[in-house]
């Protein structure tokens, strides 16, 4: 649906990786209990990438990467259906690999407060016992 497109796609994650290296679903997710992935996840926008660079479980700084999908991605149903109907974020996600084909050095981080908040938010949903949805 979005092959060949000119769009530019992020992925942040705190894993360092070499230009040509694939993202591929199967790693110990960033969130909840941290299962087994079954998608992989990208965003049109830097800011969410960003997010996911920073809130990514795992020690040391943040990367933002340039990715490109090698498969069919599709609007990543945890952020769209629930909170921001129509996509606003532009995230997908795919479950075929991402290659790494750039990355942004330099990306300003959220305020620490914004990040306080948003890691109290997501600490909140865990006793809630919501994990992100996979399927």
């Amino acid at each position: 649906m979005h092959m060949g497109d000119s769009t530019t796609y992020y992925h942040g994650t705190k894993a360092d990786l070499a230009i040509g290296a694939l993202i591929e679903p199967g790693r110990a997710s960033n969130y909840g209990k941290r299962a087994p992935a079954k998608f992989v996840y990208l965003s049109a926008t830097l800011d969410a990438a960003i997010w996911g660079a920073e809130l990514a479980v795992g020690e040391g700084r943040g990367h933002v990467y340039i990715v490109e999908p090698t498969g069919p991605i599709e609007d990543d149903p945890n952020l769209t259906d629930k909170r921001f109907p129509g996509n606003p974020t532009k995230s997908y996600r795919s479950a075929h690999p991402f290659r790494v084909v750039g990355e942004i050095i330099g990306w300003e981080g959220h305020p620490p407060e914004r990040l306080a908040e948003m890691r109290a938010h997501l600490e909140k949903l865990r006793q809630a016992g919501v994990e992100a949805i996979e399927e």
